[in-house]
């Protein structure tokens, strides 16, 4: 199944669970294959397992099925590590790059899933395209038999210049990648990328209607309303393309917006509270006109510094493409 929506654009793939098997024979034994013996029966018995062993692998079916869906956020589990106290008693809190945790969305790993049915599946996301304003959930809680969990785990990340573009996978590259003979499946991830733009020798030698396809192509043909003279259209197609087309064309991001939890943690006693109602929430908001970074929680305001967001507890992070806020 196919669709496309506002946030982006991502494909799954699943497979169901297959198993392997092998036999192993120590070096050391020695075999009596005389006839009656209880090894030539113990053979016969190990053979004949074998034997259907191998059939059941031969009708074992790998249903593997690909769905390209839409997506407003995306979740990035965190890692599991334990707490553990320094010689003065304080809790070390764990780290983990914000690079670890994108692993999920690389289109090689894949990861346990639930399928119809309640059969285990094998999953791997694949990003088709990136929206201008990306949303990243960080699933902190996780809600067992008796109560709910939150992992204190930081996730380090950068606030500026966050590049993703390993993680997209235009549908070129695997339709160019189909039917060359790649035994692994692989694709070159150079084919099907978003071509270079143009020039700025380039601008200047397009004809006005080629000057007002350009910008119609990235969404700007607004830029030419009301422009008479051909040297002013070229004017602005150079400025367009050459501090403004680059970035939108990249997949790299800067934060915006930074949503935290924070209450304190405690080893042994994670199950005596509820963290959802005992947390409290605080957000980072950067300051457009300024790039100055604030600190909001209820009516209370302070400015704070950017490298103390990148090692917070970020529960959701909202960046935006470079050249997004320009171009709106």
């Amino acid at each position: 199944e196919k669709g496309e929506g506002a946030g982006g654009e991502g494909a799954t793939e699943t497979g169901d669970g297959d198993d392997y098997y092998h036999d192993d024979v120590d070096e050391g034994e020695e075999e009596d294959d005389r006839a009656g013996s209880e090894d030539e029966d113990d053979r016969r018995a190990r053979l004949e397992a074998k034997a259907r062993r191998r059939a059941e692998a031969e009708e074992m079916v790998v249903d593997e099925t690909t769905a390209t869906v839409p997506f407003l956020q995306l979740t990035l589990d965190i890692p599991e590590k334990p707490l553990f106290k320094d010689d003065e008693g304080g809790l070390v809190i764990p780290q983990e790059p914000l690079v670890s945790v994108l692993r999920k969305f690389d289109g090689t790993n894949f990861g346990d899933a639930v399928g119809p049915g309640g059969r285990a599946q094998k999953r791997r996301y694949r990003l088709r395209t990136l929206p201008d304003y990306l949303i990243l959930h960080l699933n902190r809680f996780q809600r067992n038999e008796f109560a709910v969990e939150k992992n204190p785990t930081i996730v380090a990340f950068p606030v500026k210049n966050l590049d993703l573009g390993r993680y997209v996978f235009p549908p070129e590259e695997e339709e160019e990648g189909k039917g060359k003979g790649d035994k692994k499946g692989k694709k070159k991830r150079k084919k099907g990328r978003r071509p270079p733009p143009p020039t700025e020798s380039e601008v200047r030698d397009m004809s006005v209607s080629q000057l007002k396809s350009l910008l119609a192509e990235h969404g700007r043909s607004d830029l030419a309303d009301g422009v008479v003279e051909k040297s002013h259209l070229v004017d602005i197609c150079v400025d367009f393309v050459v501090k403004t087309l680059p970035d939108l064309l990249s997949d790299k991001y800067d934060l915006v917006a930074n949503i935290t939890h924070h209450i304190p943690a405690e080893v042994g006693k994670e199950e005596r509270r509820d963290p959802l109602q005992e947390g409290s929430y605080r957000c980072h908001v950067r300051h457009g006109a300024s790039n100055k970074w604030y600190e909001v929680q209820d009516l209370h305001v302070a400015e704070t510094m950017p490298q103390l967001i990148g090692i917070s507890e970020s529960y959701v992070m909202i960046f935006e493409r470079k050249g997004a806020a320009r171009e709106a």
